[in-house]
């Protein structure tokens, strides 16, 4: 391989996950340099999703578990943005630092086999705990508060929690799924991780194949924009209304191929240094792209490039062309963010070191923060203004307060998927 991947000798010794503290080497192996940019990016890709889900209690037109009464049309296009890269950023991150700790243990481990059960052992402790825990606990109160909210149900929390948690439970039997009343919600984004990250596991030995091969066709960016471009216009076109995103895990066929293809975007990203590099030198020429197209699907949401609607049913090249400027702004987005962040934010920073750290519990209780503020302001506070600020104050103060907490005591550790070992020296 012309260019060999080590670990950071911090976090990532153990094969922590989700822990985006990387080192590359360079060709003469003298030099091991950590990539700063992904840390940063996982932070601001997490951000963009608490400002998303604050968001999403004033958008016009956009369910959610609470709506404020005043909403806003204008912010459809706000989220329009985000909605076209935000969740497959993380993906996209968490491809890169798994093939890294894959790469490493491969060709280090003594045993092939057991470095993988010794993989899937940590990502079940690091994922599968916090989901579970996220499920009894953390996204219980948003439940009671939507169903509050919206008038479906008149209890005490308590009363509700016990059925929430009953499996034989006979409250609200039309919106029970195999497991009850529990859910994930938010904490989608979980479950989908844990999946993927088996399936990589079993199809690394193939994928790292991509790293060794010598051929700098692979390194071209058009070629393989080219090629992401193209698999992913196929399945937004044959997946994306037959499988509309549920977010259930059985049954959401559209988000598991494009969210597992971009994961296999991230590997063959990182595990091409060259590529790598082309996609931070052409980070102008990708934001040109994605700006562009992004105008055009606003456009077209405000009804000002025609009847595209009924093309849209009766030609299948005007679908195929929709599918293209969809599948290419996205690519576009990710591909210019990864390149700015890789130019940019490629240095250290201790604010982006200690969110780092955090964004798991950030993650698990933002949106339960948002929801339940959001519940409490509406009825007390007058001024929309002040109602947004006191949830994005209440949330970030909350999120912070959760992780500073949680960090401190080995049970809330395990239990918000953060490391355990060497807990007060790394902290």
């Amino acid at each position: 391989m012309t260019q060999a991947y080590v670990v950071h000798e911090s976090r990532l010794v153990s094969e922590e996950v989700d822990t985006f503290s990387l080192g590359r080497e360079t060709t003469n192996a003298q030099l091991t340099q950590r990539y700063f940019e992904l840390d940063a990016l996982r932070v601001i890709a997490f951000g963009v999703l608490i400002l998303y889900h604050i968001g999403m209690f004033y958008v016009l037109d956009r369910g959610w578990h609470i709506k404020s009464d005043e909403q806003f049309s204008l912010l459809q296009d706000v989220m329009i943005l985000t909605n076209q890269w935000r969740m497959s950023l993380l993906f996209l991150i968490s491809a890169m630092v798994f093939t890294v700790v894959l790469y490493r243990g491969y060709e280090k481990y003594p045993s092939r086999c057991l470095f993988s059960l010794s993989i899937l052992g940590k990502r079940t402790l690091r994922i599968l705990v916090p989901l579970l825990f996220g499920m009894f606990v953390i996204v219980a109160p948003q439940v009671f508060v939507e169903w509050t909210a919206s008038g479906k149900l008149q209890m005490p929390f308590i009363d509700f929690y016990l059925a929430y948690i009953n499996p034989n439970t006979d409250l609200f039997k039309e919106k029970q799924s195999i497991i009850r009343l529990l859910t994930w919600n938010h904490l989608w984004f979980l479950p989908y991780l844990f999946v993927y990250s088996v399936l990589i596991l079993l199809l690394f030995p193939l994928i790292r194949w991509v790293g060794v091969v010598k051929s700098t066709l692979l390194d071209s960016l058009p070629l393989f924009s080219i090629i992401v471009v193209t698999l992913m216009t196929y399945i937004w076109l044959e997946l994306r209304t037959a499988y509309p995103t549920t977010h259930d895990l059985v049954s959401d066929w559209y988000s598991h191929a494009k969210y597992f293809w971009v994961m296999l975007v991230g590997m063959v990203i990182v595990l091409r240094p060259a590529l790598y590099t082309a996609v931070m030198r052409a980070r102008y020429i990708s934001l040109t792209f994605a700006i562009t197209l992004y105008s055009v699907i606003i456009l077209d949401r405000h009804d000002m490039l025609g009847a595209t609607g009924e093309l849209m049913e009766s030609s299948f090249s005007f679908r195929v062309l929709v599918g293209v400027i969809v599948v290419l702004n996205h690519w576009a987005w990710l591909a210019a963010i990864l390149g700015f962040g890789q130019k940019y934010l490629s240095k250290p920073s201790k604010v982006i070191s200690y969110l780092n750290r955090g964004v798991l519990p950030y993650y698990m209780v933002h949106q339960t923060l948002i929801v339940v503020a959001a519940f409490y302001l509406s009825s007390r506070v007058s001024s929309t203004l002040a109602e947004f600020l006191g949830i994005t104050l209440i949330t970030l103060v909350g999120c912070a307060i959760t992780f500073e907490i949680a960090k401190r005591f080995l049970v809330l550790r395990f239990l918000f998927g953060l490391k355990l070992k060497g807990a007060q020296k790394s902290e």
